[in-house]
C-alpha cells in the first residue's frame, strides 16, 4: 500500500530536492560559472515514528471532526486506540448442501500503548482487542468444506481476543510477550497471502481441524508466552508455549464451548507449542526482489484419538467396536512457508510488484483428520498509477485427509452395508481485487470454488453422493480507524 505518512512526504521532497541539487550544479559546471557545488540546505529532520503508523487508518485521509484530532493527539502520546468494521455477503450459486447468500460482519476494538511514553518504561507495549461478530457462516451453513470461506467466519457474540504485554530487550534483539495470546498473529503466515479472505490462508485448515478447539487462533487466543530473538535485520528465530485448548471443547464442535466471552484464561489443558525460524532478504534498497523464507513445527503434548481403531485395536466402525477410540500420545507437524517478490515496479517500495507464495505442512497420519496441506499464489500490486495501492490476486489451497480417517469412512461404508462416500482431499481457488479507497477503506469482490466440499463428504441430502462442487462469491468492505 502507498504511503501516504509524513515521514513518506519528507522522503519524497528530499529526493526530490536533491535532483534539482545536482541538475542545476552540472548545469553551471557546463557554463563554467562555477569552480565549486554551492552548500547543500540541511534536510528537515524526519518526524519520529508513532504506534500508529504500522496500522493504516481513515483517519488520515477523512477528517472526522473531533474523532480525527483526538486519534492524533492520543497516537502522539503513544496510544493508539482504533476500531475496525469489516462487512460481507458470500453466495453459493451452484454447489453444497443448498444455495443462498449470507451476511457476516465483525467489529474489532483494541488498543496499543507504548509504555516509553507513558510510562517510562522502555521497550515496553500493551495490547488487547475483541469483537463483536455476527451473522451466518456460508461453509457452516452451505458448503460443510474445510476452508472455511471467510477469515472473520466465527461463533456469533462478542468475545475477548489477545491481551497481552510486550518487552523488548537489547536494542530490540529479544522480545518477550505474555498473556493472551494467538498463534495465528505471527506463526505460520505469509504476507503476500494476506491478501485474501479465505480463512485457510491465515491460520492453515490443518492446524484449524487436527488441534483442540482448532488451536490458539481467530476468534479464540488462550494464555501463552512467547519468544522471538532477532540478531540480524535478516533473521530472526521464535517460539511460543499456549495453553493446548483455547475454549475447552477439546475436538468436538468450537461453538458450543466452555469460554463463551473469551475470557477464560484455561491454563489446566495440555501445552501445546510452535517454534519458527525466519530469512528475509532484498527487504531494503532500490533493487533486488524481497523475499522470506520460514521454517517451523509445532507440537501438541495431550492425548489425541487414533483415527481408525479403538482401545482394543478393533476398526471403530465395526459393530463389535467398543467405541472408544485409541489414545494416542500427542501430535507434532512441520511446515514451511516462502514469500518472493518476482517482479517490482517501485524502486522505494519493494512490495510493490507481482509476488508469490507457498506454504505446505505435514502431520502424522494415524492421528490427525488431515495430514497434508498446501497453499500458494499470486499477487499483483502498483500495477496502476491511478489506483497505486489496488492489489488483485489468486491462490489455491489443497487440504487432504489422512489415511487413517479416509479408513474410518471405507469402514463405515463396508459395515453399514449402505455405500456412503470416503473423504479424499479437498480444493480451493480464490480470485480477489482489493480497491483501496482511502487509507483505511477497502472494497474487496471475491470468486471462490470449492472442488470436493469436506473432502468429498457425504451429503447430508443424498448420503451415498458427495457434496457438489460450489461457486461462491462475495464482496467484503474493510473501514479501519
Amino acid at each position: 500500500m502507498r504511503d501516504f505518512s509524513p515521514a513518506a512526504g519528507a522522503r519524497r521532497g528530499a529526493r526530490t530536492r536533491r535532483f534539482a541539487s545536482t541538475a542545476s550544479a552540472f548545469a553551471l559546471l557546463l557554463a563554467g560559472g562555477l569552480a565549486h557545488a554551492a552548500d547543500v540546505a540541511p534536510q528537515p529532520a524526519e518526524p519520529a515514528k508513532t504506534i500508529c503508523d504500522d496500522l493504516p487508518s481513515i483517519s488520515t485521509s477523512v477528517d472526522i471532526p473531533g474523532l480525527t484530532a483526538g486519534k492524533k493527539y492520543l497516537c502522539d502520546h503513544g496510544i493508539n486506540l482504533y476500531a475496525a468494521y469489516i462487512g460481507e455477503v458470500f453466495g453459493n450459486v451452484s454447489g453444497g448442501i443448498k444455495q443462498n447468500a449470507r451476511y457476516e460482519h465483525r467489529v474489532e476494538f483494541g488498543i496499543y500503548a507504548d509504555m516509553e511514553k507513558l510510562a517510562g518504561v522502555p521497550g515496553l507495549t500493551f495490547h488487547a482487542n475483541g469483537y463483536n461478530i455476527a451473522g451466518q457462516s456460508i461453509s457452516s451453513y452451505n458448503l460443510l468444506n474445510y476452508s472455511t470461506i471467510s477469515n472473520i467466519a466465527a461463533p456469533a457474540r462478542t468475545l475477548l481476543f489477545e491481551l497481552w504485554a510486550e518487552q523488548k530487550l537489547f536494542d530490540d534483539k529479544l522480545s518477550i510477550r505474555l498473556g493472551q495470546l494467538a498463534a495465528d498473529s505471527e506463526f505460520f503466515q505469509s504476507r503476500i497471502g494476506g491478501l485474501f479472505t479465505n480463512a485457510a490462508f491465515g491460520w492453515p485448515t490443518i492446524l484449524a481441524a487436527d488441534l483442540p478447539s482448532g488451536g490458539p487462533a481467530y476468534p479464540f487466543a488462550t494464555p501463552g508466552v512467547r519468544v522471538r530473538y532477532q540478531p540480524t535485520e535478516d533473521f530472526s528465530v521464535m517460539a511460543a508455549i499456549f495453553n493446548g485448548d483455547p475454549t475447552g471443547a477439546g475436538f468436538g464442535d468450537v461453538a458450543n464451548n466452555m469460554d463463551v466471552g473469551g475470557a477464560a484464561f484455561r491454563l489446566k489443558d495440555s501445552p501445546f507449542a510452535m517454534a519458527e525460524a525466519a530469512y528475509s532478504y532484498n527487504q531494503k534498497g532500490p533493487t533486488g526482489l524481497a523475499g522470506t523464507i520460514k521454517f517451523g513445527g509445532w507440537n501438541y503434548f495431550g492425548n489425541v484419538n487414533d483415527q481408525r481403531f479403538d482401545a482394543n485395536n478393533v476398526q471403530l466402525a465395526a459393530p463389535f467396536s467398543n467405541g472408544t477410540p485409541k489414545l494416542l500420545g500427542g501430535t507434532f507437524g512441520l511446515y514451511g512457508v516462502i514469500d518472493q517478490m518476482l517482479w517490482r515496479f517501485a524502486d522505494d517500495d519493494p512490495t510493490k510488484g507481482l509476488g508469490f507464495f507457498a506454504r505446505v505442512a505435514g502431520t502424522q497420519i494415524d492421528r490427525n483428520d488431515l495430514s497434508f496441506y498446501v497453499d500458494g499464489g499470486f499477487s499483483l500490486t502498483g500495477f496502476w498509477s491511478q489506483r497505486p495501492d489496488d492489489a488483485m490476486g489468486v491462490a489455491l489451497t489443497y487440504a487432504e485427509v489422512s489415511p487413517a480417517a479416509r479408513g474410518y469412512d471405507v469402514d463405515t461404508s463396508f459395515y453399514s452395508g449402505d455405500y456412503t462416500p470416503a473423504r479424499t482431499h479437498e480444493v480451493l481457488v480464490e480470485l480477489t481485487y482489493s480497491a483501496q479507497i482511502v487509507p483505511g477503506f477497502t472494497v474487496q469482490p471475491v470468486f471462490q470454488y470449492v472442488f470436493n466440499p469436506g473432502a468429498g463428504a457425504s451429503n447430508p441430502n443424498n448420503p451415498t453422493q458427495r457434496i457438489p462442487d460450489a461457486a461462491v462469491f462475495g464482496l467484503r468492505t474493510n473501514i479501519t480507524f
